[in-house]
């Protein structure tokens, strides 16, 4: 028998995944017996993990009404971007600078990971695939772990995982074919030469594209109905703040 911090924890890494790939959409009402019953687990495990989840901030917890997926927005997106691009740039300084061998052997072999793994588990309907999602990460990760400052790796991880959530709605909204090889090829190759203010140009354009798609799409009406993974939820309101466009559909994958 599981032990109840083991079942804690994977009902968080499971809603946590499941939140990053946008399979609630935002706004998204979190009933707690749907997901005792999703995931298998009691309903402490499930309140545990969405109180953790919230002081993550992927779930908001309102008083007396339960939790619901934190909502998406566009000034949350350019903030997240800014703010990621930045701290992105000092990890990519501090790695250029300090990272020896075993960082160029990390770098070269998590390219040549992601350059081999399909992007899509539909094309039709734009859906990234798991495997992608990963090896995405892991290239992300392995560039910046040069630095060798926790904290900014930290920090990172942080501005990644949200950016995750926007990167996955970003799918089935755009109707623009990225190189994206080319854009993760020329950011590696830069690192590798040593090439700072290249490397960092490079990524503030891949990181700002990706948010330049999802603004695009949103302004111009583009945003796909809510769905769930494995539910039929009515569509969420996502809880009113300061004047803002919020987002309110997400990609089914």
């Amino acid at each position: 028998m599981e032990s109840p911090t083991s079942l804690t924890q994977g009902a968080y890494a499971e809603l946590r995944s499941e939140l990053l790939a946008c399979r609630f959409a935002p706004g998204e009402k979190l009933k707690i017996d749907d997901l005792c019953r999703r995931f298998a687990v009691g309903s402490s495990a499930v309140r545990e993990a969405l109180s953790r989840l919230a002081s993550e901030g992927f779930v908001v917890s309102e008083p007396q009404r339960g939790f619901r997926v934190a909502p998406l927005s566009v000034d949350a997106l350019r903030d997240l971007t800014d703010v990621r691009c930045s701290i992105e740039a000092l990890c990519l300084r501090g790695a250029i600078e300090k990272g020896g061998i075993e960082w160029q052997s990390q770098v070269v072999a998590a390219l040549h990971r992601l350059s081999h793994t399909s992007i899509w588990a539909d094309k039709a309907a734009r859906r990234y695939s798991e495997e992608y999602a990963r090896a995405h990460e892991i290239f992300h990760e392995v560039l910046a772990a040069g630095c060798g400052s926790p904290w900014l790796l930290h920090l990172r991880a942080i501005l990644f995982n949200h950016s995750e959530r926007y990167r996955w709605f970003t799918g089935p909204l755009s109707k623009v074919d990225r190189d994206l090889d080319r854009e993760h090829r020329e950011i590696a190759e830069a690192a590798l030469s040593r090439d700072s203010e290249r490397a960092v140009a490079l990524m503030n354009e891949h990181l700002q594209m990706t948010a330049k798609v999802i603004l695009d799409a949103v302004s111009s009406g583009r945003e796909p109905a809510a769905k769930s993974a494995k539910a039929k939820p009515s569509e969420a309101d996502a809880p009113e703040s300061a004047p803002r466009k919020r987002m309110r559909g997400a990609s089914s994958v």
